[in-house]
């Protein structure tokens, strides 16, 4: 199974009222739904999802040649396991999660994770969108 995750940044400004009165409730050129949708498709084989709330997230890297690692708390994490690759983890903050839906179909698993507008975030990497009250001062420039 393969797995395709799908993370919308909700328009903060999208007005239902005015989509349901001119445009058959869908959006239109100025009253869109979302300001951006990212899209990932995990190809190897994947054995299981699992949706895991208030995690912490050990993020780490390399700046200035130096090893980092931060613990970034509160996460909403999808643990996406699959025998012949490495685990891999999507999510975000809580306190910018709007919501999110995991689904199982015939053809592999979704994960559908929107995202509030108005709480600024970081996106250190593919995938992982961290609040910016809960990013690491160290690491803002």
């Amino acid at each position: 199974m393969e797995c395709n995750i799908h993370v919308y940044l909700l328009n903060q400004h999208f007005s239902v009222e005015h989509a349901e009165a001119h445009h058959d409730g869908k959006e239109s050129e100025n009253n869109l739904k979302y300001d951006w949708e990212d899209e990932f498709k995990i190809t190897s084989k994947v054995d299981a999802v699992e949706e895991l709330p208030m995690q912490t997230y050990p993020l780490q890297g390399v700046l200035d040649d130096k090893p980092f690692s931060y613990d970034i708390p509160n996460m909403r994490l999808f643990q996406i396991i699959s025998e012949d690759a490495p685990t891999v983890f999507v999510g975000c903050s809580e306190s910018i999660l709007d919501s999110c839906t995991l689904t199982k179909g015939e053809e592999g698993y979704l994960i559908q994770i929107y995202l509030k507008d108005y709480e600024p975030m970081a996106n250190p990497i593919p995938g992982l969108y961290i609040a910016a009250q809960e990013f690491p001062k160290p690491l803002v420039f």
